[in-house]
């Protein structure tokens, strides 16, 4: 609800199946940001960024808890649990994202 306050078009999951779907099916390639809660068990996670990766190319955000372990084999970590630092981190990512090749 958040993001989508912002403005942002959502796609969410429920659960680690519906999750699963909306990786593996086609829709996976029209989103431009791919988003991991922190509460995820890390080998959900894990299948999931896997899923993802094969299906699309758009960066992935995972959201973390300081003392868990880190899987690297995302695009960006975020380890604040406020609203703002979020949506800042959605705002700047997206923006990288969509910058011509070249452009820094």
């Amino acid at each position: 609800m958040l993001l989508e306050r912002e403005g942002y078009k959502v796609s969410s999951a429920l659960g680690f199946k519906e999750g699963m779907a909306n990786c593996s099916d086609g829709s996976a390639r029209s989103f431009d940001l791919f988003i991991l809660g922190h509460s995820i068990p890390i080998t959900e996670k894990e299948r999931l960024i896997a899923a993802f990766r094969s299906n699309a190319t758009a960066p992935i955000l995972s959201l973390w808890k300081h003392n868990e372990q880190v899987d690297c084999s995302v695009d960006y970590l975020a380890f604040s649990e406020s609203s703002d630092s979020l949506l800042g981190n959605v705002a700047t990512i997206l923006a990288k994202s969509s910058s011509p090749v070249g452009s820094d």
